[in-house]
C-alpha cells in the first residue's frame, strides 16, 4: 500500500504542477484542489478502492455520498466530485481540459444604439484613459444593468432617457444590491458626463445623479522584511532553465520595484547594455520610465539569456518554460511565480498577501526607512504624481512615532469639580 500512496502522491504532484504551469491557476485555486485529491486519497485508502479508473467517480458517490445521484450533492460535495474527474482525467490522458476547470462566462453583448454608446464609452476608457481591467469590467457589468433596464422599458434611444428614468433604475438597484450602489452610481455618473463631453447629450445627468457615499478605509499593503527578501531569493533554485527565468523576474521586482504586466512585456529593446538603463512605457500609467539596470538584474537577465530561455524569435525577454515557448499573455503568471517562490522559501505569509505587488511595497518600505524623499520614490516606482506615493507613508511605522504628540496631562480637579461627570 505504501508504493500505492507514492504512486498517488506523485500523480497529485504532477497534476498540480500542470494546473499551474499549463492552465494558470492560482496559488489558491491549486491548493483547494490538492486539499480534495488528499481527501479522495483517504477515502481510497478507508474503502480500500485500488483502481483508479473512469468508474472511480462512480465508487465515490456510491462509498461517500450513499449512492446519491450528482444533482442531489450539495455545492461543496459537486466540487470534490469533479476534482475527481479532473484527476482521472490527468492519470490517463496527462492533460485536464481547460473547460473542465474554468466554466466559461457568456459574453456580455451590448445590442442597439445604447449598447453601442456603452461600447464607445468602455473603448474610451480602456485605450485613452487606459483604466485598469478590474475597473473596466465593473462599468461593463453596471452599464449592462442599465441597458437591460431601458430594454425592459423598450427605450432604444439615449435621447429618450431623462432624469426620472435613472433615478427610478437607481432606486429599483439599490433594493437588491445595497453592497453594489457605489459602484452602480459611480459607473452611472462617469458614462453620462462621457455622454455629455462629448456632445451626444446636452444634459449633463452626471451632476444631477447625488453621490454615494462610501466610506473605506485603505489597508496597509503587506510588506517583508530585508532579510525575508533575501531568503526569497536564496530559495530559488538556479541550476536549471526555469530556476534562471524565474530568479530573474523576482530580482527585477524586489531590485527595481517593476510592475507584473511590465514584466510580461519587457523586450529587449527594453534593455539598454551601454547605459545601464531599463527603459519602458508602463502598461497601466502609459507613462515612460527610466530605470538604472544594476548588475545582479543584468548578471541574472544574462545568465537566463545564454543558459535558461528557449531558442526562439520572440522580441519579449521571459517566455514560457514549455512548447510553444509564448511570452507570458497575463500578469498573473508572474504573481503565481512570485507565490510559488515565497510557499518553497517558507516565508511566514498568514495573514498577508505575498504576491508579485508585495514585492514593490517592500522596496518602497525599504526607501521610506532610509528616509528617501517622496518625488524619488514616485519616479522609481512609475507613479503619475506624488499623492499615489503617499498611499506608502502609512507603512513606515517608525517615522510616525516621531509625529506623536504627549498627551496633556489633567488636573485633578477635573475629576472633582461639582456637577462633574465623575463627581461623587
Amino acid at each position: 500500500m505504501d508504493k500505492e500512496i507514492r504512486d498517488f502522491n506523485e500523480l497529485v504532484s504532477n497534476a498540480s504542477d500542470y494546473l499551474e504551469s499549463q492552465l494558470l491557476l492560482s496559488v489558491a485555486t491549486v491548493e483547494c484542489y490538492r486539499k480534495y485529491w488528499k481527501r479522495l486519497r483517504n477515502i481510497m485508502y478507508l474503502h480500500n478502492i485500488k483502481s483508479f479508473n473512469d468508474d472511480l467517480g462512480s465508487d465515490i458517490l456510491r462509498c461517500e455520498f450513499g449512492g446519491r445521484k450528482l444533482c442531489e450533492l450539495s455545492k461543496h460535495e459537486k466540487y470534490f466530485y469533479r476534482s475527481i474527474q479532473k484527476l482521472v482525467e490527468f492519470a490517463g490522458t496527462n492533460k485536464i481540459s481547460p473547460e473542465a476547470i474554468i466554466p466559461r462566462k457568456s459574453a456580455i453583448k451590448f445590442d442597439g444604439a445604447i449598447g453601442e454608446l456603452i461600447l464607445q464609452f468602455v473603448h474610451y476608457k480602456e485605450i485613452d484613459i487606459r483604466l485598469s481591467k478590474n475597473r473596466i469590467n465593473c462599468y461593463k457589468r453596471k452599464l449592462h444593468e442599465f441597458l437591460d433596464y431601458c430594454n425592459r422599458l423598450n427605450i432604444k434611444s439615449i435621447e429618450k432617457v431623462d432624469l426620472v428614468t435613472l433615478l427610478h433604475f437607481i432606486r429599483k438597484a439599490g433594493l437588491q444590491k445595497r453592497n453594489d450602489m457605489y459602484k452602480l452610481i459611480s459607473s452611472l455618473r462617469v458614462f453620462f458626463n462621457y455622454l455629455y463631453e462629448q456632445n451626444i447629450l446636452m444634459i449633463d445627468f452626471s451632476t444631477k445623479i447625488l453621490r454615494h457615499k462610501s466610506v473605506k478605509q485603505s489597508k496597509i499593503p503587506s510588506t517583508y522584511t530585508k532579510e525575508e527578501i533575501e531568503k526569497l531569493l536564496l530559495s530559488i533554485n538556479r541550476n536549471n532553465s526555469l530556476g534562471k527565468r524565474n530568479y530573474a523576474i523576482v530580482l527585477i521586482i524586489v531590485r527595481l520595484g517593476i510592475r507584473a504586466l511590465d514584466v510580461c512585456k519587457l523586450r529587449f529593446e527594453h534593455i539598454h547594455w551601454t547605459t545601464s538603463t531599463v527603459e519602458f512605457e508602463q502598461c497601466k500609467t502609459g507613462k515612460s520610465i527610466i530605470l538604472p539596470l544594476l548588475p545582479d538584474v543584468g548578471n541574472a537577465i544574462i545568465d537566463y539569456l545564454r543558459f535558461g530561455r528557449p531558442q526562439s524569435e520572440e522580441p519579449y525577454v521571459f517566455l514560457m518554460e514549455k512548447p510553444p515557448f509564448g511570452h507570458f499573455s497575463q500578469s498573473g503568471i508572474v504573481t503565481h511565480i512570485v507565490q510559488r517562490a515565497y510557499q518553497k522559501a517558507g516565508i511566514k505569509i498568514e495573514g498577508k498577501r505575498f504576491g508579485s505587488h508585495s514585492l514593490r511595497h517592500s522596496l518602497s518600505l525599504r526607501m521610506l526607512q532610509e528616509n528617501t524623499i517622496l518625488p524619488v520614490i514616485s519616479e522609481i516606482l512609475g507613479h503619475q504624481n506624488t499623492e499615489s506615493t503617499r498611499y506608502y507613508l502609512k507603512m513606515d511605522t517608525n517615522s510616525m512615532k516621531h509625529c506623536m504628540l504627549d498627551v496633556p496631562q489633567v488636573q485633578s480637579s477635573f475629576y472633582e469639580q461639582k456637577g462633574g461627570t465623575f463627581y461623587e
